[in-house]
């Protein structure tokens, strides 16, 4: 009798996962073998990174369709294939696609509860309580704190480079935006380029370590997030939980007791968390007070969203500049000619920097940060002009990186060609071929702070020093399969001179 019920429960079994694994199949969309029990997401973590794999599956799908069908482990999810198509995803009917495929457990693990992965009415709420923080004019007041911070990348580059050889530059970039996310998010000296083993850089290496099973964890939570949730899973370490919640509370109470204002994000969190409206004629107080336990949620985000992807960044373009030296030098006299007649690193000089912007741009484009775009139903969706229905729940993913290597919209895409970022080209091209930042209600609302701290960092940098490529840098670089954002694996080694020298 248990025999018989064993394989009575082991054929229920095989047949509930051929019945998903057929799930785009009997709906006639075009679609992606899958393979027991990962479905397309074989090599995933180990030897591609997530969005190489969706690159892979976007070219083999492209076609007439405005989307594929894939699977991650046994859940069919949505690829989408059609820019036309994705604007209806992110800005049309964004009503339908409003939440993200991201885990987060409120309970057991409050700091993940932030404004990434909140949901409804809950995002929207703290969406809006958040979007006077990072005006033009918050950036403004918190220049000075990026502006000190880029002089200390200064001198750290001179201290590692007196002795000649090469250095690894992407450490020394993200202790760089530690220290900027440090000082502005949390009001605190991190120390990070004087220390590379300062706390706060050894909870931003933990934040983003997923090697071992980091990452089949991460991927199995956000598959399974209402299982996840019962369950009591959390994705952080409880040393890095602990760490940030203290350093929140600590600094708040501080603050307060001080009457200490800095113009920073954490005195903007503060108001917020007494009520106070950031703005004249804001409906903060209409919208409730934030916990002490919200603030740190939302400072989080600001440093793990802040610190890695713009360290990426930078390192990228340094990668591509150092690899093509007349873009290099056309890079620098931008710099140099724009703080000759600024004056200085000012606020406007930074936004003059028209090449330095276009290679950030490029930058952006052939390597950006957060690779891919994450969207749930939260209702079935009739999709226009067909006969299909994309059920409440389903995950679409939307591959930014396979959209920015697509040859349809960036002819030779793996060449690094700031010019295509030039204003006639840009107003030629579709405007959703180009989503680094995403679009819609949910576009990344820290991009301008995102985008100041990359161009302070590489103004600094080009300005002071000529950079040329490692010996370890042979070949294409390779990205870090584990890590949640587009990584170089193994590091950026650079032959570093300083101009004028």
């Amino acid at each position: 009798m248990i025999l018989l019920l064993l394989i009575a429960a082991v054929t229920l079994v095989v047949l509930f996962i051929k019945q998903r694994f057929n799930y785009w199949k009997v709906r006639g969309v075009p679609y992606a073998n899958p393979t027991f029990p990962l479905g397309n997401l074989w090599g995933t973590g180990t030897k591609q990174h997530l969005s190489e794999v969706l690159e892979d599956l976007y070219f083999k799908l492209k076609g007439n369709a405005l989307f594929g069908g894939i699977y991650f482990f046994i859940n069919p999810v949505v690829l989408a294939l059609d820019l036309d198509f994705i604007k209806t995803i992110l800005v049309k009917d964004f009503n339908s696609f409003h939440d993200r495929s991201i885990y987060f457990n409120e309970k057991d693990d409050p700091l993940t509860a932030h404004l990434f992965t909140m949901e409804g009415i809950k995002w929207k709420n703290m969406r809006v309580k958040l979007t006077p923080t990072f005006t033009s004019g918050k950036m403004k007041m918190m220049l000075p704190i990026v502006r000190d911070c880029a002089d200390e990348l200064e001198r750290c580059i001179v201290k590692e480079t007196a002795g000649g050889g090469e250095i690894e530059l992407k450490d020394i970039l993200a202790r760089f935006t530690t220290d900027v996310i440090g000082n502005c998010a949390f009001g605190l000296e991190c120390n990070s380029l004087r220390d590379p083993n300062a706390e706060f850089r050894t909870m931003g290496r933990d934040v983003f370590d997923l090697r071992g099973l980091g990452f089949v964890k991460l991927l199995l939570t956000q598959q399974f997030r209402t299982l996840s949730r019962a369950l009591g899973a959390v994705t952080l370490t409880p040393s890095v939980s602990k760490f940030f919640l203290k350093t929140v509370s600590d600094n708040i109470e501080y603050r307060e007791k001080n009457k200490i204002e800095r113009n920073d994000f954490m005195d903007l969190m503060i108001k917020l968390k007494n009520g106070q409206a950031l703005e004249q004629g804001s409906t903060d107080q209409q919208l409730g007070t934030l916990s002490v336990k919200e603030v740190a949620a939302q400072a989080f985000v600001f440093f793990f969203a802040g610190f890695e992807t713009s360290s990426t960044l930078m390192s990228f373009c340094l990668y591509e500049l150092a690899l093509n030296q007349n873009l290099q030098d056309k890079a620098r006299k931008d710099v140099l000619d724009t703080i000759s007649k600024h004056g200085s690193l000012s606020y406007e000089a930074v936004h003059e920097m028209k090449y330095l912007e276009k290679c950030i741009y490029e930058g952006l484009r052939k390597y950006p940060p957060a690779s891919n775009i994450f969207r749930t139903a939260t209702q079935d969706y009739n999709v226009p002009g067909t006969s299909l229905t994309i059920e409440k729940g389903t995950s679409v993913m939307i591959p930014t990186l396979a959209i920015h290597h697509d040859p349809e919209f960036y002819p030779d895409p793996m060449k690094f060609d700031p010019d295509r970022f030039n204003s006639d080209q840009v107003a030629a091209r579709h405007p959703f071929a180009f989503l680094a930042f995403g679009e819609g209600p949910r576009i990344c609302i820290g991009l301008r702070f995102g985008l100041m701290q990359a161009r302070i960092g590489l103004a600094t940098l080009l300005k002071n020093f000529h950079f040329k490529l490692g010996t370890q840098m042979t070949g294409p670089p390779k990205l870090e399969p584990s890590s949640a954002i587009l990584m170089i694996k193994g590091g950026l080694w650079m032959k570093v001179e300083k101009i004028g020298a």
